[in-house]
């Protein structure tokens, strides 16, 4: 319990967490900002990534020290907005935006750079959006207070077992 704390603490803080310096870490996270607040639950091959990030344009790296990663891996993006969000592992970029002016905010989702072809849910480089409010079910609209945007990677990205990933986001609503 202490080292998992320490592994958090660490990580929330923005700075580099080895598997050297805690041996059960399954990721070593480093963040753009200083401010950038990362929390990691993994267990039973399940991993969930919450960020929080208030100034609300950032990156994070996450690293495996696991031989492989675990079976399924979700971000959960505490921002009121998402104009821009990718993920990439080197050799495949997935991007996603979710309009802020419709009245139900849907994501676009599409691969590498061609925002003009569109991907959908039967695309095996689907990320499942969500957008979770305050009270943990589904939100309707935007900006979210006190909610999330939860994304569940899909299982294409970690294909060739990559290394790491990176991640990117923009909020509609930075200070």
């Amino acid at each position: 319990m202490t080292r998992r704390l320490l592994m958090v603490c660490a990580m929330a803080i923005g700075s580099i967490v080895t598997a050297d310096e805690l041996p059960q870490a399954a990721f070593k996270i480093t963040t753009k900002r200083d401010t950038d607040r990362v929390i990691v639950d993994s267990q039973s091959g399940k991993a969930v990534i919450s960020i929080r990030s208030p100034f609300g344009m950032s990156q994070a790296v996450i690293s495996r020290t696991e031989k492989t990663w675990p079976d399924a891996m979700t971000l959960k993006l505490h921002l009121q907005g998402l104009e821009s969000f990718s993920v990439s592992n080197g050799k495949v970029t997935i991007h996603a935006a979710v309009s802020s002016s419709e009245s139900k905010p849907r994501p676009r989702v599409w691969k590498d750079n061609a925002e003009n072809v569109l991907l959908d849910d039967e695309s095996p480089y689907w990320p499942d959006l969500r957008m979770i409010g305050r009270d943990g079910k589904p939100a309707g609209a935007i900006p979210l207070k006190d909610g999330y945007f939860e994304i569940i990677l899909p299982k294409r990205l970690f294909e060739g077992n990559p290394h790491s990933i990176t991640v990117d986001w923009i909020d509609f609503y930075r200070t």
